[in-house]
């Protein structure tokens, strides 16, 4: 973690890390509570956090039959991939 995570305050970065944990409501309650502080502060976080439920629910609704075989094959090695 960076030292920005380690203090009160909670930078943009470590919110992106901890999204996903976030959204499935597994962080420890001081962890969560600062989340939410930074989230009632920072627009773009809260735009952030927004996307990303807007971005799940799309997917949500998609079902694999619906997907090309190539850009699921595609989506699938980005998220593999990704860091």
């Amino acid at each position: 973690m960076t030292d920005s995570f380690a203090g009160d305050e909670m930078a943009c970065e470590d919110l992106v890390e901890l999204v996903s944990d976030y959204l499935e409501d597994s962080l420890d309650p001081d962890t969560r509570t600062r989340v939410d502080l930074h989230l009632a502060e920072c627009d773009g976080c809260s735009n952030y956090l927004q996307q990303f439920r807007s971005t799940i629910s799309t997917l949500g609704r998609v079902t694999e039959e619906q997907l090309d075989v190539d850009f699921r094959d595609r989506l699938m090695t980005a998220f593999r991939n990704y860091r």
